[in-house]
């Protein structure tokens, strides 16, 4: 399969539909709602830029969500700012559902940037191992590691608090 690039009502109809997951998990990545907008907005005017270098290999939706967050990786970076300070946690932690656990939120807050970004993709954003994969352009088995080490992580947090 070669290339074939994206057409324009493909990425808008994927703006209109997916806004919202989009928004969460950039805001998630970026630390606020109106930073994860700007990283959104930012990685459309990419996506729409270089549709043509889109390539059917994966899935339109994967390749977007790639640029999705290497705009609010690119825009956190900017900023000198923690991914998960601040507002993000509060208001995204339970997606899109204020977490009432303070210690979750810490929890979340205090795992490795790859494990965070693995665990944004596919709660906030509803990801399957092998859309993450494509978005953090990492093997699925990657993937599934990653996540293993993050429940881990948040799991032995959990049972500290038990004792």
């Amino acid at each position: 399969m070669g290339v074939r690039g994206a057409q324009i009502g493909e990425l808008e109809a994927l703006y209109r539909g997916s806004l919202p997951r989009f928004v969460r998990t950039a805001s998630a990545i970026v630390g606020d709602e109106a930073g994860g907008r700007d990283a959104v907005q930012d990685a459309f005017v990419r996506a729409v830029r270089q549709r043509g270098t889109f390539r059917q290999e994966v899935a339109l939706e994967a390749w977007v969500w790639r640029i999705v967050v290497h705009s609010a990786l690119d825009l956190r970076a900017n900023r000198h700012r923690e991914p998960v300070d601040g507002p993000l946690v509060d208001e995204f932690a339970g997606n899109g559902v204020p977490e009432a656990d303070v210690e979750v939120r810490a929890w979340v807050a205090a795992l490795p940037e790859r494990q965070r970004l693995a665990v944004f993709l596919r709660y906030f954003a509803g990801l399957d191992y092998r859309g993450i994969a494509a978005a953090l352009e990492v093997e699925v088995g990657t993937v599934s590691a990653t996540l293993s080490a993050a429940h881990a992580a948040l799991r032995r947090s959990f049972q500290e608090v038990q004792r």
